[in-house]
């Protein structure tokens, strides 16, 4: 019998075992956090839960935003998503709930309802279906605004607009000038959008959409709001209103906001993370950036105080793949601690939850543009479901390139949903 090599079995042994036992637990989290500030928070948030719960460690990827959604669509195809993930909620969440495929964190929430109260109730309405909870609301409250060059508008002696003849009076005096009203990036088809949706809701009012999508008695997506609201964008499309190759530009490496920076372009309709965006990217630019409302349509059904966006956009889940769920909500709210709060408020953006302090006028206004909306319309691509979503953003897109009818869009979208919403 050789004593030595047994030592060295056993020591190997004790070493490997030792090893094993303090080899940290992966938490996988995806998300699109990708400008400075944004990132930061959100890394110096999973190093607090991190150095709270030792036994586990945080494997973040970063993902730009159209990006992402593909990653995320084929991880759960394959049922192998991350453990934590972003959502914009609504009917593409709603799918990947539909598949089982997400957590109900209904009874994490009922373990700790203070946390829960911190939040506008209406924080919760786009990550909840059929009665239970699968998201925290995360990012940013949110509206589509149209942000403008104050230097420009004063150059020109122009005022924001409140009604579409006025924007048409000011779409012609800027083109005038050699300066494109509106910066827009509509490769994503995304961007676009937003002029599409607030039209719709400007004329026929935020009940049209929601008739539509529900299949209720007389709802549908042919209703003439849907074509007039085609009609008007075609109007703005017509009159030049759009820097030279919008429908060819990449939103998320900045195209829109470059024409804004460098001057050729005085608008840009978008949603107010682009606060954030333009402060980190180009904060002497921030200084002379102001934003108005979508202007009203004369005539038209939809409030003026109407407003397209999200209370709470971005939201944080649990797949069901996840195999530590306890400590996965222990990590989304670590993401939304009174630490991510403040850090998100330095960095223009507005967590939904009750009492905000928030000291800088604009983010002031945005806040209260949305407490104050009779309607907050979420994004369509988000709200529909997915196969009906991509065609509203083709169908808006070609819409912008002039290369459909208002009328062919609004019988596409109309024949599809009748064949996929019961």
């Amino acid at each position: 019998m050789n004593p030595a090599p047994l030592c060295s079995a056993a020591l190997a042994f004790g070493l490997a075992t030792a090893a094993l036992a303090q080899e940290p637990k992966v938490i996988t989290e995806w998300d699109i956090q990708t400008q400075p500030g944004g990132s930061k928070l959100i890394q110096e948030a999973q190093a607090r839960f991190e150095k709270a719960n030792p036994g586990f460690k945080v494997q973040r990827t970063q993902i730009p935003n159209d990006a992402y959604k593909t990653k995320l669509k084929i991880a759960m195809g394959a049922n192998e998503p991350p453990c934590v993930f972003t959502s914009w909620g609504g009917g593409v969440l709603r799918e990947y709930i539909k598949a089982g495929q997400v957590v109900d964190l209904g009874p994490y929430l009922a373990k700790d309802p203070a946390f829960r109260e911190r939040f506008l109730p209406s924080a919760f309405d786009a990550i909840t279906w059929q009665g239970k909870t699968y998201g925290l609301p995360g990012e940013n409250t949110t509206a589509a605004v149209i942000y403008y060059n104050t230097e420009i508008f004063a150059k020109f002696g122009l005022a924001p607009p409140k009604t579409w003849p006025e924007l048409m009076k000011l779409v012609e005096t800027l083109k005038a000038n050699d300066v494109a009203p509106f910066a827009l990036a509509n490769k994503a088809k995304w961007p676009g959008s937003m002029y599409y949706m607030y039209l719709v809701d400007r004329i026929g009012g935020p009940e049209v959409f929601r008739k539509a999508i529900a299949r209720a008695p007389g709802g549908s997506f042919a209703d003439p709001a849907f074509v007039e609201a085609g009609k008007y964008l075609q109007e703005l499309v017509k009159a030049g209103a759009f820097a030279q190759g919008f429908n060819g530009l990449d939103y998320d490496i900045g195209a829109a906001r470059r024409l804004l920076y460098s001057g050729k372009a005085a608008m840009e309709l978008m949603g107010t993370w682009e606060s954030s965006n333009i402060k980190n990217e180009n904060p002497e630019f921030a200084k002379k950036v102001d934003f108005f409302p979508f202007p009203g349509v004369p005539g038209g059904k939809g409030q003026a105080g109407n407003v397209v966006g999200s209370v709470g956009q971005n939201f944080y889940s649990i797949s069901t793949a996840c195999k530590t769920p306890e400590a996965a909500y222990q990590l989304i709210t670590t993401m939304l601690d009174e630490a991510s709060v403040k850090a998100r408020l330095a960095d223009k953006r507005l967590v939904p939850v009750k009492e905000l302090t928030i000291a800088d006028a604009p983010m002031q206004r945005v806040m209260q543009l949305v407490a104050d909306a009779p309607a907050v319309q979420l994004w369509y691509d988000q709200e529909l479901p997915p196969q009906l979503a991509e065609l509203h953003k083709d169908t808006v897109q070609a819409l912008f390139g002039l290369s459909i009818t208002p009328e062919e869009a609004a019988q596409k979208m109309q024949a599809l949903a009748a064949q996929i919403l019961k």
